[in-house]
């Protein structure tokens, strides 16, 4: 068994003071004893446009988002999965929503892009999003090896598309890491109900860490981080404002689920 950390923030413009809080319950989670630490996505900036990402984007494997992650998993030892960082592209205009993993050494050991965009207007109150204006989508699905196991990426938007998990589990994923903002009204309708239907039907530990309050920019975010076991058991979570969520994951539980209730072999149906 070990445990596992979802970090939820309510960040704003600032990247060194994003930064400066993300330290703060990165050190809390690890004082806890985590050994996998998520935070959420936007964890060092949430500008008041969509386009003011491209003013802190950074080349990959430089900057000082890249290098605070490298050194708060080398720090505490820990497997470190970095929300998002807004990575350049070839297009002028464009970043790649990238999610890091770091290892315990602070090596970089995957890096997932965000695949679905998040091109949308609200039903109930008309609020609209278009991601794909400053973000160019990723290209396929990663699942990296860890020594607490195959741990699936996954960001925000992409709860939406269970093909997704389902590729994920064929590459052997074990536990799924998602790192969210989600609004306050796609939150209420549909967070919770996401985050334990994606544990269920894939038999796998989430952990879930959000954005959750009020921004600068006038937005708010749902909250309500949380880490689920495979049969949809909530482990904890943290309903709103900056904190830190702790629980047990235990890899023996998913491997009981998968053999004693074997709905994954009993699939009809590939993707692909």
């Amino acid at each position: 068994m070990f445990r596992a950390a979802a970090i939820q923030m309510a960040s704003g413009p600032h990247v060194d003071a994003n930064l400066l809080e993300a330290e703060r319950l990165i050190g809390q989670a690890a004082e806890a004893g985590a050994r996998l630490v998520v935070l959420p996505e936007n964890f060092a900036f949430l500008g008041a446009r969509e386009s003011d990402k491209l003013g802190v984007r950074e080349r990959p494997g430089e900057g000082p988002i890249q290098a605070f992650l490298a050194q708060q998993a080398a720090r505490h030892g820990i497997w470190l999965v970095g929300g998002t960082v807004p990575l350049a592209t070839a297009a002028a205009d464009r970043v790649r929503a990238a999610c890091l993993l770091h290892g315990p050494d602070g090596a970089l050991v995957a890096r997932y892009d965000k695949m679905h965009l998040f091109d949308v207007e609200l039903p109930e109150d008309g609020e609209r999003y278009t991601e794909s204006e400053t973000i160019e989508p990723g290209d396929g699905p990663v699942v990296a090896e860890t020594g607490l196991g195959r741990l699936g990426l996954a960001i925000c938007y992409d709860l939406r598309f269970p093909e997704l998990f389902r590729v994920m589990v064929d590459q052997g994923m074990e536990l799924l890491a998602v790192p969210s903002a989600f609004t306050a009204v796609t939150g209420r309708a549909h967070w919770e109900l996401l985050v334990r239907t994606r544990a269920v039907e894939n038999q796998c530990h989430v952990v879930a860490a959000a954005q959750g309050g009020y921004h600068v920019n006038g937005r708010e975010t749902h909250g309500d981080s949380m880490i689920v076991d495979p049969w949809g058991s909530v482990l904890g979570r943290l309903a709103r404002g900056a904190g830190v969520v702790v629980a047990e994951v235990d890899p023996e539980r998913t491997r009981d689920i998968r053999g004693r209730f074997p709905a994954l072999a009993h699939r009809r149906l590939r993707c692909g």
